[in-house]
């Protein structure tokens, strides 16, 4: 009898020491019970991360706005809106996150129409909701301010869109490259500064392909933009412009600097009437060349951006300025 009970003690113990060094052991059991209360409690979490995120994110849409054809201003362009992006926002917060504030990344969401869907129409301004101008050079003559222009441009840290005449470009190829080089953006301003409503359709497509071909040859530019000289076109030059692959420009300000008026006249002119998406007009001439700084400070303390014509014409986003101290 008391060999039999030492014996069911030894089994038992055994099979104890067995099961305790076992995957199924007690300790084993423990640990994998934390673990999984840990994952449920983080799977959790995030969860909530991920509804707090969707909760948000329909609040913090903005819509794209379409372009349009207006009856005064013409063709106007579209403007990005804006969206949160889930699954980044997700994974920028997700390791951190303890129930706080969430840190939202954010996508564009573009229009759904092109400006090229509307058909050939002159454009005037970009989209009144971008805080942007910009500033449109027309250089057929003046090269005696370009070099002072520049400068200025150089130090406000300003890149401008300069529209050049195919006979002025024929000839100075190294003034347009020296103002290519500071990274403005070079366009097309026709040939030989004609009236383009004026010529027939053979004369008009010369006018804007021989500039446009000169473009290319000189400075290796592949153009997107025709400013028609003096502001003059038809229905005819801007389609002309069109089959080219450039949009025709105009402007929204006229610094009217070929009258020779006061720097003062001209800096109090933007200053009044500047507004979001203004194509400004100007040439190097001692007037603007005089009134360019007072022009660039006018603008910054409105908080626009200054950029090119295709950064103003383009859809994409930009953040707000801060005005300067």
């Amino acid at each position: 009898m008391r060999r039999t009970k030492w014996m069911t003690i030894l089994v038992t113990a055994l099979v104890l020491f067995i099961w305790l060094n076992s995957d199924n052991s007690v300790a084993h059991y423990i640990a994998a019970v934390k673990e999984n209360r840990i994952q449920q409690t983080t799977a959790g979490a995030e969860d909530e991360l991920m509804q707090r995120i969707r909760e948000t994110a329909a609040s913090k849409r903005i819509a794209p706005v379409e372009p349009r054809v207006d009856r005064v201003w013409k063709l106007i362009p579209g403007y990005n809106g804006f969206e949160v992006d889930t699954d980044k926002t997700y994974e920028l917060n997700r390791q951190a996150w303890t129930g706080g504030e969430i840190q939202y990344v954010f996508r564009e969401i573009e229009p759904k129409t092109k400006l090229a869907d509307l058909g050939p129409h002159p454009i005037y301004k970009g989209n009144p909701l971008k805080p942007m101008v910009a500033l449109m050079i027309n250089v057929a003559w003046g090269n005696e301010y370009i070099e002072p222009m520049l400068k200025v441009l150089a130090d406000e840290g300003v890149k401008a869109t300069f529209f050049l005449d195919g006979s002025w470009l024929s000839k100075h190829a190294d003034i347009a490259k020296q103002i290519q080089s500071q990274g403005h953006e070079m366009s097309n301003h026709a040939y030989s500064h004609p009236n383009m409503s004026q010529l027939d359709r053979s004369s008009a497509l010369r006018q804007i392909t021989r500039t446009e071909q000169l473009l290319k040859d000189q400075l290796g530019v592949q153009n997107r933009w025709f400013a028609p000289p003096s502001g003059d076109y038809n229905q005819q030059t801007v389609e002309l412009a069109a089959e080219q692959g450039l949009g025709t420009v105009l402007w929204t300000l006229d610094t009217v600097d070929w009258k020779k008026p006061a720097p003062e006249w001209i800096i109090r002119k933007i200053s009044l009437r500047l507004e979001p998406g203004a194509l400004i007009l100007m040439h190097p001439t001692a007037s603007s060349s005089e009134a360019l700084p007072g022009m660039i400070a006018a603008i910054k303390n409105k908080s626009l951006a200054l950029g090119t014509v295709s950064e103003l014409l383009s859809t994409k986003r930009i953040a707000p300025v801060e005005r300067p101290s």
